[in-house]
């Protein structure tokens, strides 16, 4: 197929539309880890329960319900009704999965996962009620506390009417299904919804009045629409790539962090030209943060970029002379990879430093990261040193092992899990700054080299999906490899949130403790030694979960030691930090959920309280 031929009134980037030929892709699936070798089964659409209490979201609401009890009243009440409104809509959800009327049927969910609408709608806002909580403790004494709290504030409204919106959505697709009218589950919901709405008009009443109170509600309602919209997107365009649950996180965690993006940049225009702006991100942002948040908006924008590049390319070639199908095609593979790679220096040598200096970067963020880099550099260059060391180890040892050996692919995974502590532990003690920069390159790494492999970009496209490959899962599809990203955000997000105020040492380790240690010793010894199973149905075991409880709080008593003698001091009894690590292992025992996304949010947001 010739790219005249492609439809791009449907086309996206994202979407295999472009000729594409996946050497081996879907061809092999990996087993649970309870079958005997060669015993794959494919796993349903959609693991659906029809009992109202299952452990997933038993575990669910005592997390809610933990955070919820340690912040005031005016914000625990909207978590409780949005917990509430997301289990209804959840059940219906669950319940309507084996009818085939459902208009939720359109949308191919992951195989084998349940929906976890009710674990994605309360995860974000329950981290930013958690870091709310956390904020407060400085409120007396910080002259700048009370504008950071009433941003942080609008940004946990924000996230919220988001999840809200979502769950509308979900709710409108329920209504319009022609069997059995609107359910009791769904009427209830309904109620939910609507008293939530009440809440957060109370809410809005509180805020200036005039021209600011409009700011701020389009700001919010903003936040809602981009988040339906780009869930449906996502739903639509990656098919069997995520649960329900996993694409709410997604969507609403993007619109989140480009909404702060927006208002930032809406603050600095503003502030140019007037005292007072509508919408205004109190104190002064890091360059790390502002290079980090460039570069990744220069990627998000590539698709676009790309998508525009190509059309413009394939009307011009319709204008030209009509060529046979074989130079037809080997020039689509040279002129299309030649695109790409125009479109990225593009976005990364133009788009990016524009906007960086629009919030205030004079230097071109290529040069800064340069700068930084080697101006008193000798503990940065070591650890980069070391950094090398131990990837091109792991990964020349792991990837022949993958090839060679008979090794389990769950265990080969959690090795990797390993190699991450290793990794960032270090740094997170000892440069944290720098770590902060070096998650962010990597995640813009993994970002180019997954477009390069969907589009098959010459002449990377093949090798890089071959060596991905044999690191894949269940989880991971035929159009999208997520595992990597998962995990490196898992680690990067609790310190990313913890580059401010922070009076809790361990929090930025959440990520590295929860999924490098008490993932990795769950599985391990449970995969090995464990025979008594949480469920009939699910693979993890008791002792799995015990191990990794055990080896957590085994190493925050060493993390202690190393960060008293950093100068850190431990403010949260051990009593808070062995039920964050409880609930956090059971989640990872019940949820059919991608732990890597969710276990670091979840005991990140604990380790706050």
């Amino acid at each position: 197929m010739a790219i005249q031929d492609l439809n791009f009134s449907t086309y996206d980037p994202f979407v295999l539309d472009i000729p594409y030929h996946r050497p081996g892709a879907g061809s092999r699936r990996v087993p649970d880890a309870s079958s005997p070798p060669g015993s794959a089964h494919p796993a349903p659409a959609m693991a659906s329960s029809s009992a109202l209490l299952t452990g997933e979201r038993l575990v669910v609401f005592l997390f809610a319900a933990r955070v919820a009890h340690a912040a005031p009243a005016h914000l625990a009440a909207p978590l409780a009704l949005l917990a509430a409104a997301a289990l209804a809509v959840e059940v219906a959800v669950d319940r309507a999965a084996s009818d085939p009327a459902s208009p939720l049927r359109r949308f191919r969910t992951r195989p084998g996962a349940s929906s976890g609408i009710l674990l994605g709608a309360t995860t974000l806002p329950c981290v930013m009620l958690a870091r709310l909580i956390q904020l407060s403790r400085i409120l007396p004494t910080d002259p700048n506390g009370p504008e950071e709290f009433a941003y942080l504030e609008m940004q946990y409204w924000a996230v919220s009417i988001s999840c809200l919106s979502v769950l509308a959505f979900f709710f409108w697709h329920l209504c319009q299904s022609t069997n059995n009218g609107v359910s009791k589950t769904l009427k209830y919901g309904s109620l939910l919804v609507a008293l939530y709405l009440m809440t957060f008009l109370v809410f809005l009443l509180k805020t200036d009045g005039g021209l600011l109170r409009m700011g701020k509600n389009a700001y919010l309602l903003f936040h809602g629409v981009a988040a339906v919209i780009l869930i449906k997107h996502i739903l639509e365009k990656f098919p069997s790539c995520s649960s329900f649950g996993e694409a709410l996180l997604v969507s609403t965690g993007l619109i989140l962090y480009f909404g702060d993006m927006l208002a930032h940049t809406l603050s600095t225009i503003q502030f140019s030209a007037s005292s007072e702006a509508l919408i205004h991100t109190p104190g002064i942002r890091s360059e790390i943060a502002t290079v980090i948040q460039g570069i990744l908006l220069g990627l998000f924008v590539l698709p676009l970029l790309y998508k525009c590049s190509l059309q413009v390319w394939v009307y011009c070639q319709s204008l030209g002379k009509q060529r046979t199908q074989a130079v037809v095609k080997q020039a689509e593979n040279r002129i299309g990879s030649g695109v790409f790679y125009v479109s990225l220096l593009v976005a990364l040598l133009v788009l990016v430093p524009s906007w960086t200096h629009l919030v205030g970067l004079e230097v071109h963020p290529f040069v800064w990261i340069l700068n930084y880099m080697f101006t008193n550099s000798h503990g940065r260059l070591a650890l980069c040193v070391y950094w090398v060391c131990v990837i091109y180890v792991s990964i020349r040892r792991f990837y022949s092992i993958s090839k060679e050996s008979t090794t389990e692919r769950i265990l080969l995974r959690k090795y990797y899990h390993l190699v991450a502590v290793l990794i960032f532990s270090p740094a997170v003690i000892f440069q944290p700054a720098f770590l902060d920069l070096a998650f962010g390159a990597a995640f813009a790494v993994f970002l180019i080299l997954e477009m390069i492999r969907v589009w098959e970009v010459y002449p990377l496209g093949r090798t890089v999906h071959q060596f991905m490959n044999a690191f894949t899962d269940h989880r991971d599809s035929d159009i999208l490899i997520i595992s990597h990203f998962s995990l490196l955000l898992g680690c990067a997000l609790p310190k990313w949130m913890s580059s401010g105020f922070n009076d809790r040492p361990l929090a930025p380790f959440a990520g590295i403790l929860s999924l490098g240690i008490g993932d990795t010793m769950a599985s391990m010894i449970g995969y090995k030694y464990g025979v008594l199973r949480w469920s009939k149905t699910g693979n993890k075991t008791i002792e799995g979960t015990a191990a990794g409880i055990t080896s957590v709080l085994a190493a925050c008593s060493i993390l202690v030691s190393l960060l008293a003698s950093s100068g850190y001091i431990l403010s949260q009894h051990w009593l808070s930090l062995s039920v964050a690590v409880t609930l956090s292992l059971l989640l990872e025992a019940y949820t059919t959920q991608l732990d890597n996304a969710f276990i670091p949010l979840v005991f990140y947001s604990l380790l706050c309280l």
